[in-house]
């Protein structure tokens, strides 16, 4: 597709969002993502939110703001490290093909198989020739994911240097954040020109029309989660009538002899069934 700016050269979201018209823009869209929901249940549809970018760019933040109104049963995140003992030797797809969504479920990756050109890459757990081929190998699987129906959205959250240096000294001066941070944090951040690159090609490689990439600016969190739920409600909402779904028969028969209830009326009829349930008139 089109080619992308330089990652670093993006104009990030700045100004003031106060939070009454963050929260009042927030309830609007979990109350949308959640309709969505129900839809893709009730018509056995399956989506795949792909989230990546740096450490500190607000990736849970988002995360949590995006399931925090979805019904719980039907959607699942996974959050991505390091490969297990069991996955080693495997192909690197293998363990994602493990959490694909089943039908009607929503499945949310924290991090994503593009650690295999991203971090494999810069931090060299993988040869060039392996990470050059992922490119490919990455646009065929997720081709054949919506191929098969699956809807997947891309977000890329990013952060400045200068805003991620202040997110991680936050996090060190107050300890109930600091298992958010690590050794590996400071590794990554001394290659960020290295990082920068490698998400710069990824960018080019894998924007596909089928599974496109969208980046977020997200020195500022609220505008940041703002844009994210809404990229995800009008991807996975995009050429999709919401309607209400039928009420079955048979569900409707057995309401009425339980409690005399009818679509008509929507309240109990004259059946006289209160007294089944204890009640005494």
């Amino acid at each position: 597709m089109g080619k992308w700016p330089a990652l670093d050269k993006i104009e990030m979201i700045e100004g003031p969002l106060d939070e009454e018209t963050y929260e009042r823009d927030l309830r609007k869209l979990q109350t949308r993502l959640l309709d969505l929901q129900i839809h893709y249940l009730h018509d056995r549809r399956r989506a795949i939110i792909c989230i990546d970018g740096w450490d500190a760019s607000g990736k849970g933040g988002l995360i949590g703001r995006l399931v925090d109104g979805l019904e719980p049963k039907s959607v699942h995140v996974w959050r991505i490290g390091a490969p297990s003992p069991e996955d080693q030797g495997r192909h690197y797809l293998w363990r994602f093909w493990q959490r694909l969504p089943v039908p009607g479920d929503w499945a949310i990756f924290d991090r994503t198989w593009y650690g295999r050109v991203l971090v494999e890459r810069v931090e060299g757990f993988c040869d060039k020739d392996s990470w050059k081929r992922a490119y490919r190998e990455i646009n065929e699987f997720e081709r054949q994911l919506t191929d098969d129906g699956v809807c997947i959205v891309k977000l890329l959250v990013h952060v400045s240097a200068e805003e991620q240096k202040r997110r991680m000294l936050d996090r060190l001066s107050k300890p109930h954040k600091r298992y958010k941070i690590g050794l590996e944090d400071f590794r990554n951040i001394a290659k960020r020109k290295e990082y920068l690159e490698a998400y710069d090609n990824m960018l080019e490689r894998t924007d596909t029309e089928q599974a496109p990439w969208h980046v977020i600016a997200s020195d500022n969190k609220m505008q940041a989660r703002l844009t994210g739920l809404k990229i995800v409600a009008d991807t996975l909402g995009s050429g999709m009538t919401l309607t209400e779904p039928e009420l079955d028969p048979a569900v409707a028969a057995a309401a009425f002899n339980m409690w005399g209830w009818t679509p008509e009326n929507g309240k109990e009829g004259g059946k006289g069934n209160n007294k089944k349930n204890g009640d005494k008139k």
